[in-house]
Formats: C-alpha cells, sequence, structure tokens
C-alpha cells in the first residue's frame, strides 16, 4: 500500500489544517489501522491520532487531545487529521501511517505501523 500525505502550510497560530493522507494499492482500505505521527529535528517521531479500521475506535497523544480530530473516508481511501488552535509547538513535519489489520482486532496502536507516507510539513507561526 502507497500513502501519500498532503495539507500541510504555514498557519498562524489559533488556526486550523487538514492533512489527508491518500492510500493507493491493495490490500483494501477498510483493513488499513490508520494513524498520524510527528517529528521535529532532532526528536523521536511523536504519536499524534489513530484510528481503528472500522473508525469505531480513536486515541490521540496527550498534547492534540481536544484540538486534533482523526477521520476517515472508506469511499475514497483516505484519512484525514483536522488540526484546530493549533500552537508554535505542534510544527513539525507529519507522517500518514498504515497497519494491515484483521476484522477482529478493532484496535488503534502508536506502534506496528508498515507503511509511511512522505511527511508534509506544518508551521505555525506564533
Amino acid at each position: 500500500v502507497q500513502l501519500q500525505a498532503s495539507g500541510g502550510g504555514l498557519v498562524q497560530a489559533g488556526g486550523s489544517l487538514r492533512l489527508s493522507c491518500q492510500t493507493s494499492g491493495p490490500p483494501p482500505f477498510k483493513k488499513l489501522r490508520m494513524a498520524w505521527f510527528r517529528q521535529t529535528p532532532g526528536t523521536e517521531r511523536e504519536f499524534v491520532a489513530g484510528i481503528s479500521w472500522s473508525a469505531n475506535s480513536f486515541d490521540y497523544g496527550d498534547s492534540v487531545k481536544g484540538r486534533f480530530f482523526i477521520s476517515r473516508d472508506d469511499s475514497k481511501n483516505a484519512a484525514y487529521l483536522r488540526m484546530n488552535r493549533l500552537r508554535p509547538e505542534d510544527t513539525a513535519v507529519y507522517y500518514c501511517a498504515a497497519q494491515i489489520v484483521d476484522y477482529s482486532d478493532d484496535r488503534v496502536t502508536d506502534y506496528g505501523y508498515d507503511y509511511w507516507g512522505q511527511g508534509t510539513q506544518v508551521t505555525v507561526s506564533s
């Protein structure tokens, strides 16, 4: 499966952005657990948000809870990250990630992702 992230850019603090992650190739999008991570230079990649294959389960990193929202559109084979009330500390390269799961596994995890997009830069100015 291939992932293409887009939607990053420069925004003022307090503003909003929506990132998109377009997937292509087998397996069916419905079999993918999706997530967003972010990374700044010299730091480890940080889990931002995840959504289960059914969209019944969600999880968020502590620093973004209540401000960021993950969603998916199975008809478009895409996942999204809506980012509200952005802060300068949200500045990072954002990566979407996917993990093939069985339909019996409707969890969200912050580890074990096998497929990654190329990243999209988000810069929040103060």
